[in-house]
């Protein structure tokens, strides 16, 4: 092996850091490397011994990066679909807007009576007492309004009677003399 080979030995898991610091990419790294030393072994002639190799090499090497970037965007970069599939891969979210457009159809479609405590209570949040006294009618009235006004949204959304959606209660008073319908 010649002095400049074993030089060059000497100078690989320097540039390879560079490399990796330059791609962020460990193949792309080695293969800019691999780059690097060819060039240097094909362009030995023009290294004066007793300079700095490794600022030599630097210089190849950062060169050989620059032109390969150049490179790719002249060319357009081609990236492979199953290298970047886990990064461009979206959660749907179809499927919340679809419900929440049949909600609203469904909603729509309640008797006037039902629709204002089921909106009163379900989106405004407002407790039983509270509705009572905005559409002054009795507290049984709007329990009974609600739970046949909710009876109506699940079968208007085709839902189970023991499905997983649930309505928050935290609005409904503690003691009540009237007992919880099933939600």
């Amino acid at each position: 092996m010649s002095d400049f080979a074993r030089l060059l030995q000497n100078e690989i898991p320097r540039l390879r850091r560079y490399a990796r610091a330059l791609t962020r990419d460990p193949a792309r790294a080695d293969d800019l490397v691999q780059s690097c030393l060819v060039r240097a072994i094909a362009k030995e002639h023009l290294w004066e011994p007793g300079t700095d190799l490794r600022a030599w090499l630097f210089t190849i090497l950062h060169n050989q990066n620059v032109n390969e970037i150049r490179r790719s965007v002249r060319e357009g970069v081609v990236v492979a679909v199953e290298d970047v599939a886990p990064v461009l891969t979206v959660a749907p979210r179809a499927g919340a807007c679809l419900q929440l457009r049949d909600l609203e159809r469904a909603i729509r479609l309640l008797p006037e009576e039902q629709r204002q405590v089921i909106l009163l209570v379900g989106l405004e949040g407002m407790r039983y007492e509270e509705v009572a006294a905005v559409l002054d009618i009795p507290i049984g009235t709007v329990r009974s309004r609600l739970s046949r006004g909710r009876e109506m949204l699940r079968r208007l959304m085709d839902m189970k009677e023991d499905s997983d959606v649930t309505f928050d209660r935290s609005h409904e008073p503690q003691n009540s003399a009237y007992p919880r319908e099933a939600a």
